[in-house]
């Protein structure tokens, strides 16, 4: 059996609010699917109580590192455990995310644009579904251009707005202009297999843009985005496929803030087969 090689790079913790089970519980699962490790990227806090409902509160952070600490101290002969953070994009929470970043060494910063908030909704959403499919892509090169984030998560999460008037060939231009200016600053992006549950039900993104991004060797990470113990690593194989359709030959893992590729076929092979 090949040894373990890829990561969950997206996970949770109940302290976001909408998450269940304990650290340990998804490093057990980690174990479980075949992974080498698991990457705790829980939603990070923001300031003046901006989505607090759905992400741990400012004071939390400590009780989140001791956390994820614990797991990987628990666990550390089985699996590698390690923590990040997904923390969300709008321009003028640069300087809090600077900041929070530093505080704590951390392995994987995932960038979201999170358009379901309440607090983003009422001050970026101009009425109308199309344009806020293309302020989406404009705030996701924005937070690939801050420097912040080492992925960017579920980059085309906007098609879940309203999946009727998702009309892929109306916004490819506005997702084009996009991507230029992401391939520009070598920050990865995300192929989340949650999406799969989502109201659009298909991988984040889906395959025409995940071909967009393979002509601009963009680097893609896989993540499950983990929210309970049993979603950890799941539909890995699945994106590994839908990355070769789209014309990738390797995919991304980052740890330490690094970033490094593997050919599909060997991360395909260090996985345990599909039940």
């Amino acid at each position: 059996m090949p040894e373990p090689l890829l990561y969950e790079s997206h996970s949770h913790t109940p302290l976001c609010g909408h998450a269940q089970g304990d650290p340990g519980e998804y490093a057990a699962e980690a174990v479980r699917k075949g992974l080498k490790g698991l990457i705790i990227t829980c939603h990070c806090p923001l300031p003046d109580g901006n989505s607090a409902s759905s992400r741990m509160k400012p004071e939390q952070f400590p009780l989140y590192v001791e956390m994820v600490q614990r797991a990987r101290e628990e666990w550390s002969d089985k699996v590698d455990v390690r923590m990040g953070l997904e923390s969300d994009y709008y321009p003028g929470v640069e300087a809090w995310l600077e900041e929070l970043h530093a505080r704590e060494p951390l392995h994987h910063v995932l960038g979201s644009i999170h358009y379901q908030i309440a607090e983003y909704r009422q001050k970026y959403h101009p009425g109308d579904v199309f344009a806020y499919q293309q302020v989406y892509y404009d705030h996701l090169a924005q937070a690939a251009e801050s420097g912040l984030f080492d992925t960017l998560a579920h980059p085309d999460l906007i098609k879940n707005e309203a999946p009727g008037e998702w009309l892929f060939p109306r916004i490819q231009p506005f997702i084009e202009r996009s991507l230029d200016r992401i391939a520009a600053t070598g920050v990865a992006m995300e192929l989340n297999t949650s999406g799969v549950n989502k109201a659009l039900s298909e991988m984040n993104p889906g395959l025409p843009q995940l071909r967009l991004m393979q002509e601009r060797n963009i680097p893609v990470v896989i993540g499950a985005d983990a929210h309970c113990p049993a979603r950890v690593g799941d539909g890995y194989l699945d994106a590994l496929d839908l990355l070769q359709q789209a014309g990738y030959q390797e995919v991304s893992i980052v740890l330490e803030r690094k970033r490094t590729s593997v050919p599909i076929s060997v991360a395909r092979a260090s996985l345990l087969p599909r039940e």
